[in-house]
């Protein structure tokens, strides 16, 4: 079983990769964040394991990144010496599937991995979108609005898809560019506004626009469906 670890802490990590070795699990360290997502993108791994030496920010990455996901979602475990609740919460708020306080027990390990992979056995991915008049489809990487194609460039429509994916909900630029570059907010953010901005006009279809992107200072994008004098999203 391939296993992906983002530990900042090397020693900790071999502590970890000793203990996967012996019950038969290859591990692979990731001390960087943007080195860790653009390997779990490209490379198919049967678990991540994540560990959190200190509280994390509001605006942290990596738990920006696990919050979503969508339906690919390979299975994750948090390690921490963090034991408060408020720790535990927000680790499993925002997508982990676990969470284990170090220093911890091999046997108690090795029994949350395996449960944790019965319980968490491929689902058959969501490929297809519908909403407002709109479909989108991961399979062609094709959007269309009441059947009529829309053109889309391939990271305008992984963006597309996001945000479709959490109508309602606000997804800062940080987390676009996790999940779409795979690249932190400075790198990705020269380009970000000016795809939502030619995702926006895309997107302006019709007499009445029936979806739009919305802009909040600090927060980031949603998608939302347009209310009635609705007819352009907020400037980016």
């Amino acid at each position: 079983m391939k296993t992906a670890c983002y530990f900042r802490n090397a020693t900790v990590f071999e502590q970890m990769r000793t203990l996967l070795k012996t019950a038969g699990y290859e591990s692979t360290l990731f001390d960087s964040e943007m080195r860790f997502l653009r390997a779990v993108r490209s490379t198919d791994y049967d678990l991540l394991l994540i560990d959190m030496p200190t509280a994390p920010g509001d605006d942290d990455g990596i738990f920006s990144w696990l919050g979503f996901r969508g339906t690919e979602r390979v299975p994750t475990i948090v390690t921490s010496p963090l034991r408060g609740a408020e720790h535990i919460a927000y680790a499993l708020d925002r997508g982990a599937d676990d969470f284990v306080a170090r220093p911890f027990e091999r046997v108690e390990l090795l029994a949350r991995i395996n449960a944790l992979m019965r319980r968490c056995k491929p689902a058959p991915k969501a490929n297809v979108i519908d909403f407002a008049g709109f479909a989108l489809n991961r399979d062609t990487s094709s959007l269309s609005y009441l059947g009529t194609p829309v053109p889309l460039t391939s990271r305008e429509f992984s963006m597309a898809w996001l945000f479709f994916s959490s109508p309602g909900k606000y997804i800062s630029r940080e987390t676009i560019g996790n999940v779409i570059w795979s690249a932190d907010s400075e790198i990705a953010g020269r380009t970000i506004e000016q795809h939502v901005y030619k995702l926006r006009k895309k997107l302006n279809l019709g007499e009445q626009p029936t979806v739009l992107i919305r802009t909040a200072y600090n927060q980031g994008y949603r998608l939302e469906l347009c209310g009635p004098g609705d007819t352009s999203a907020a400037p980016g």
